[in-house]
């Protein structure tokens, strides 16, 4: 009988396990299109015949889409002297895995919630006995086990924009917590909320608040908005990421959000100073995640590694159109629940699942 190992387990050994070998037993196109970072892909039926390409003498974990497949690549290992485990509940456990890291930024506690299946990065930012959420998950009990921790009440929640590749929590923590909901009201949300407006500050605790620095930068949608901590952080949503920009493709108006895009960035983000650290909605496949690190880059440096903030408008509007790729899995679906227009389904879950796809590759 395989042993098993969590999700929550493995998110540590990642880190720390130099003899680590993940083997996902899935097939070449499932494994194509979502995947934990450094897994070997050997599909099921041709584990047999491969087996010399799984590393002896080290950890081997066995992965595929629910646990079953694994269980089976598991038992094909041990016939061949080949111990291993199998990850709990496989991609789809994966997909709502976090784990959590904080600091201090203008004298506020700023706490990210990184789902590392996904690639997606909330935010809990408190001070004194109040907190503000962005980009809440559906997994509300994180944001409510944070905050619970801290001493902290959730006043407000913010979304950065309207997701299409995740099922925004939102709604479900403010009605947890007697938050108020506040959004842009260029996205097309049709419940109930707070609109937000250019140069609304939120305030924590005398001194410290978060400030919308800009609620239309349009470009990855209509009513992407920033937020800004004081003179050290800005939360970004999808309109910049670490290792690219928003992509302006999912409303159908590539080019014309493009060139919004490109405005937005060079009107709204690079104005601000090189110190500043971004805090992005979500993070791609190239950039590496470790325990106890934030997903986050001073300006200044993303200015140096992202070639296309150095792009003209022209030449920025052309390399946008020409490079977005494959779109989230289910993205009209979820876009339709996250403005209201179509209740909250039943599998949820299943919807959700993939990639997060929203940089420009």
């Amino acid at each position: 009988m395989a042993t098993h190992l969590s999700t929550d387990e493995l998110v540590q050994l990642l880190d720390t396990d130099a003899k680590l070998v993940l083997i996902d037993v899935r097939e070449q196109d499932e494994f194509a299109d979502w995947k934990i970072p450094g897994a070997i892909n050997i599909p099921l039926g041709e584990l047999d015949s491969r087996v010399d390409e799984v590393p002896r003498n080290h950890h081997v974990v066995t992965i595929c889409a629910k646990g079953t497949r694994a269980a089976e690549g598991a038992e094909i290992l041990r016939a061949h002297g080949i111990s291993s485990r199998v990850l709990d509940g496989g991609m789809g456990a994966w997909a709502t895995t976090y784990d959590t890291v904080e600091t201090q930024f203008s004298n506020a506690t700023v706490v990210q919630l990184r789902r590392r299946g996904k690639g997606c990065l909330s935010y809990v930012i408190g001070a004194g006995n109040r907190a503000i959420v962005i980009d809440p998950s559906l997994d509300v009990d994180r944001y409510l086990d944070v905050t619970s921790l801290h001493g902290w009440r959730v006043t407000d929640v913010l979304d950065t924009h309207l997701h299409a590749d995740h099922l925004s929590g939102a709604r479900a923590l403010v009605a947890a917590t007697g938050a108020t909901l506040r959004l842009s009201p260029f996205d097309a949300f049709v419940y109930d909320f707070e609109p937000l407006v250019d140069g609304l500050t939120i305030e924590l605790a005398p001194g410290v608040g978060l400030t919308v620095a800009a609620v239309s930068v349009p470009g990855h949608t209509e009513g992407s908005t920033l937020y800004q901590l004081g003179d050290q952080a800005i939360f970004t949503g999808d309109t910049l990421f670490l290792e690219s920009v928003g992509r302006p493709d999912l409303a159908d108006q590539a080019e014309s959000f493009a060139h919004s895009l490109y405005r937005s960035l060079h009107e709204r983000v690079l104005p601000l100073g090189d110190s500043v650290m971004v805090f992005p909605a979500h993070y791609g496949t190239s950039v590496e995640v470790h325990v106890g690190t934030f997903v986050a880059r001073p300006l200044g440096e993303l200015r140096t590694t992202l070639p296309a903030l150095a792009l003209s408008e022209s030449d920025f509007v052309e390399w946008a159109v020409a490079n977005v790729k494959d779109r989230p899995p289910n993205y009209k679906k979820i876009v339709l629940i996250n403005e209201g227009e179509v209740p909250l389904p039943l599998d949820a879950a299943e919807i959700e699942l993939g990639p997060n796809r929203c940089a420009i590759a």
